[in-house]
């Protein structure tokens, strides 16, 4: 399970919030610069209006220090300058000195970026500066007002401005996570952590029928969807290895009657060997078909022991001559030196695949053998019987084709062909062959098949050459 702050929750709070905080500050800077643009504006008016007092006098340096000097206070300023057409006036306080330098602050200037930037460099850099502002306030036609004043109040308003808007942005983004949270838990999040805590659970103990997940009834949405093949899946699994465990439990007491019955039959079979001497003319005539019976009954249960014990070894792949490989296969099938089969072998002599020798020799004696039991039971039916052994290379993969020319599988093998017990094509088999062959060769990363539209029985065995990514 996901630590207390690794989880979903956290992680779409602190998102919904960084995202709010990020949207705020794209917002908060054109608000601050707006702010400040508009308290200038505001000083520069006041200016204005003060020049326009001013204007009302025939003579302004004519006007005592007790009027000029309250106006000035009421602007904010130490010192205004009005020019107009070709004239400039000066109106300072009286027991203040004029700053050699100062910061421009021009309002004839609207781009948007200047202004944000003026915003930035007052709030990090002023302070301690005399600001210079320039422009034309209202009614003063093409006139130009300057405006010369401290910049420490438009900092410490700025101050205040910035740091309301930095409260109030926290605690829309704190409102507004909590908000989108609350719906995400309850649609999203809680799904997912109720599906997460089912799948666990039933991962710990799959047999526990109750600990499969029951999906939301009527939703619809993705998770819906997702619950309700969740659950299917779980119910199948749940399935599939209930019937594992009693297969499990059957094939077990089936090996042990299988193994008892064997040794039965083994003891019926020396039995039979006792009654076949007899000179009874009637049990002469039986006793043959009698020990063929018992024969082929213990054959049968040695096999199906044979495949319950079967632990296939992981393959060792190395360089095989395939050529080599099926003339020594044929010959343990018994095709070499057969008196009524062909055999062809058709592969190339250079041509080596990487696989396990021992798994493909197998797989090959298998459908050898198949094939040249299919030919005898099909006798002289079948005209010039041979079994074929060929190879097709292409595309990094090479094909092995195993076939012979008789009367082909019948529907019913066709349709089992791979399934234990249910695929084998004459009476006695115990259709083990080819799913113990088509094992062998997936373990060597290869495929098996039967090749329809062929004459007789035609298997493909598809393998990669080496060196084939």
């Amino acid at each position: 399970m996901p630590g207390p702050w690794a989880g979903l929750s956290v992680k779409l709070i602190t998102a919904i919030a960084l995202v709010i905080l990020l949207i705020e500050i794209a917002v908060f800077l054109p608000s601050l610069a707006n702010y400040r643009a508009g308290w200038l504006e505001d000083r520069l008016r006041v200016g204005g209006v003060a020049v326009r007092v001013f204007d009302a006098v025939p003579d302004v340096m004519d006007l005592p220090a007790e009027i000029t000097d309250p106006l000035l206070e009421a602007a904010g300023a130490i010192a205004i300058v009005y020019r107009r057409e070709g004239q400039t006036d000066l109106i300072a306080l009286q027991a203040v000195s004029m700053p050699e330098t100062s910061h421009l602050a021009d309002l004839r200037d609207p781009n948007p970026l200047a202004l944000i930037g003026a915003a930035l460099d007052t709030l990090v850099f002023g302070g301690q500066r005399t600001l210079r502002i320039v422009g034309s306030p209202p009614g003063a036609g093409d006139s130009v007002v300057e405006v010369l004043m401290p910049e420490s109040p438009l900092r410490a308003d700025l101050i205040t401005y910035a740091r309301n808007i930095v409260m109030v942005s926290i605690v829309i983004a704190a409102v507004t996570a909590m908000v989108i949270y609350v719906l995400a838990e309850s649609l999203l999040i809680g799904p997912i952590k109720r599906l997460t805590a089912s799948m666990l659970a039933f991962r710990q103990s799959p047999e526990n029928g109750t600990l499969i997940l029951v999906p939301e009834p009527g939703r619809r949405d993705e998770l819906g969807v997702l619950e309700r093949t969740v659950a299917e899946t779980q119910a199948e699994l749940f399935a599939m290895l209930r019937q594992r465990r009693h297969l499990a439990d059957l094939g077990l007491a089936v090996s042990k009657i299988n193994h008892d019955l064997r040794n039965m039959l083994t003891s019926a079979q020396l039995l039979s060997d006792q009654v076949a001497n007899l000179d009874d003319p009637q049990v002469q005539k039986l006793a043959p078909r009698l020990v063929t019976t018992l024969d082929k009954a213990i054959a049968f249960a040695q096999t199906v022991l044979d495949y319950g014990r079967q632990q296939t070894s992981p393959p060792r792949p190395q360089p095989v001559d395939l050529r080599a490989l099926g003339m020594e296969a044929a010959v343990g099938a018994g095709l070499v030196g057969h008196t009524t089969i062909a055999f062809a072998n058709q592969v190339p002599d250079d041509l080596v695949v990487s696989v396990d020798p021992d798994h493909l020799a197998r797989v090959l004696v298998n459908l050898f053998n198949n094939a040249r039991e299919a030919l005898e039971a099909a006798g002289p039916a079948i005209a010039g019987p041979e079994v074929r052994y060929r190879a097709d290379a292409g595309e990094g993969m090479v094909t092995l084709l195993v076939g012979d020319n008789g009367p082909g599988l019948p529907p019913r093998a066709r349709e089992n062909l791979f399934i234990a017990f249910e695929g084998s094509a004459k009476a006695g088999g115990t259709g083990l062959g080819l799913p113990i062959a088509r094992e062998l060769v997936e373990a060597n990363g290869g495929a098996i098949a039967l090749r329809e539209g062929e004459t007789g029985t035609v298997f493909a065995i598809t393998l990669p050459l080496p060196g084939a990514g």
